[in-house]
């Protein structure tokens, strides 16, 4: 029980709130945020709960391998967990671990993007009402990512200059688009 006079105890914040931290800090989006701690989580549970203080630039490389070998992932969802642990001990535990050797590289296909024709977004575009079709045009349209969409507001749509500002984007950038 707390006494006149009595000091409270601080604890140490845990790791992954240091990690959150630490990615906040550098003003990382809020899904940066969520997958690095996904995946910090993830190399801790394979290794048994171990703490990474604890783990080497092998135990990094057997995470690695277990994701490309027996999980199937992608290249680059591999690269997304390499860049997480490697953010947790640059910036949180300020741990230098050395060269990554001999991980199998999960493998990218290489895919010839598929673009629509005129005619085809039309039929899209025509399924789709209210709202939606809002959102579908303006995605189209003015080239706009879905958040950077799902976030704008009134504010945003410049009708004299026919434009659309876009503010913290991808890379925390403000653009301007044109309105379509």
């Amino acid at each position: 029980p707390w006494r006149a006079g009595a000091r409270m105890e601080t604890q140490a914040p845990k790791l992954l709130d240091r990690v959150r931290q630490a990615i906040r800090v550098r003003h990382y989006s809020r899904r940066t945020e969520d997958a690095y701690v996904f995946w910090i989580r993830k190399f801790i549970v394979f290794h048994k709960k171990a703490h990474p203080t604890t783990l080497s630039a092998a135990d990094i490389a057997a995470f690695l391998t277990w994701l490309a070998v027996e999980q199937h992932v992608s290249g680059s969802t591999q690269n997304q967990a390499l860049c997480a642990v490697l953010f947790l001990y640059r910036h949180v535990l300020h741990m230098d671990v050395g060269a990554i050797d001999s991980v199998p590289r999960a493998r990218t296909p290489v895919k010839v993007p598929v673009v629509l024709t005129p005619r085809e977004v039309r039929a899209v575009l025509d399924q789709l009402s209210g709202v939606a079709r809002l959102v579908g045009s303006l995605l189209y349209g003015a080239g706009l990512r879905l958040q950077e969409c799902l976030s704008l507001r009134v504010k945003d749509v410049d009708f004299e200059r026919r434009e659309i500002t876009v503010r913290r984007g991808k890379g925390q950038k403000d653009r301007h688009v044109m309105l379509p």
